[in-house]
């Protein structure tokens, strides 16, 4: 048995073979293209004949190159946590810190770990990430510029309400229409810098706007053409935003065995903190991916404004003596089964009844 662990980095990747007992066998540092994944892989079959598995450190943005290589040469590809990584590096004698150490330490690793996250590739799921994490980023630097314009309106003209819009309306047509007019008006009568500067902020709203909208139409177009993603629409409280979210960041649901790992791996699994008498109690995750969490919380809140089964299981686990976070936490796990039966294509309990337990 040989296994292959990797130290990823910008430009090179470091490869370190192990045997079953953890023994290095041999090393080898490539440049982080695919002409130094073929030389990898060569590497590793001239010299070992077979690879059971390749054990890649999870850092997406700089691993995802190397694993579809590897994936397309018929390599076994398994992800291993930086956490595991590190603590490991942290249990052996060799003492310092290298490429070949922490390929080292990912090797062994995956030998001592069984059930690490196979790696796999759709496109379609990475495609909707890509997708919504650009907008994510255009909304972000949209809400930085509306901040930076009010200071702008308020050195203007303070206490004038024209220079003062409600909050939230910034993203509005009309609203920045209105304050164009307003702007244009202001530098014709007293030429500022700070109107000036107003004005070409707005401009830049408008932009990212425009962005923003074309880019959410392309987003709900993509989630109507992915079959999983408009499953998944049909749960309460998740539109096309929330889908591509979820999907993006699920990135394969048949990496995931069963819907408990897909809990554990979306944060919404509870994890016990009894000893002795205190037997059963849990505690709200902070593991897990952030993102997906978020989105499950995001369907959890809407439901809880207008889903009659949702509040009614809400109120008999605070009836129950379970804290608020729980509660919703109890919620987002069941979301979290009916996600993964969506995107399974297998039959869920969308719009049946919340279990007496979650």
């Amino acid at each position: 048995m040989v296994v292959v662990g990797s130290d990823v980095h910008k430009r090179t990747h470091t490869f370190v073979a192990v045997d079953v007992a953890g023994r290095k066998l041999g090393e080898i540092t490539v440049k982080a293209e695919h002409q130094g994944h073929d030389r990898a892989i060569r590497w590793a079959r001239e010299r070992f004949g077979h690879v059971d598995r390749w054990a890649v450190e999870d850092c997406r943005h700089l691993s995802d190159r190397l694993e579809i290589d590897l994936l397309e040469a018929g390599e076994a590809v398994v992800r291993v946590p930086p956490k595991l990584m590190a603590e490991q590096r942290r249990l052996a004698r060799t003492r310092g810190k290298s490429d070949p150490i922490d390929a080292l330490a990912v090797a062994r690793a995956a030998l001592r770990e069984p059930d690490l996250p196979v790696a796999t590739h759709d496109e379609a799921s990475r495609e909707l990430r890509l997708l919504v994490d650009r907008r994510e980023d255009l909304v972000a630097e949209r809400t930085r510029m509306i901040n930076r314009l009010r200071w702008y309106l308020h050195r203007i003209a303070p206490g004038d309400p024209a220079a003062d819009p409600a909050p939230r309306t910034l993203d509005v047509a009309k609203t920045r229409r209105a304050l164009h007019a307003w702007l244009n008006a202001e530098v014709a009568a007293r030429p500022g810098i700070d109107a000036r500067l107003a004005r070409d902020v707005l401009a830049d709203i408008d932009r990212i706007c425009a962005q923003v909208a074309a880019l959410e139409k392309e987003i709900t177009a993509a989630v109507k053409a992915h079959q999983a993603a408009s499953r998944v629409t049909e749960l309460s409280g998740c539109a096309a935003l929330t889908a591509a979210k979820i999907v993006g960041e699920t990135a394969g649901i048949d990496r995931f065995p069963d819907e408990a790992k897909y809990a554990m791996h979306a944060g919404v699994a509870p994890i016990p903190v009894w000893s002795g008498r205190t037997h059963g109690r849990v505690r709200v995750a902070r593991i897990g991916n952030r993102q997906l969490n978020a989105a499950l919380h995001r369907i959890a809140i809407t439901q809880l404004r207008c889903h009659e089964p949702a509040k009614a299981y809400y109120a008999k686990r605070l009836a129950a003596g379970d804290t608020r976070p729980e509660a919703i936490r109890r919620l987002k796990r069941h979301l979290a089964r009916i996600v993964f039966n969506s995107l399974k294509n297998t039959p869920s309990t969308a719009t049946g009844t919340l279990p007496a337990a979650a």
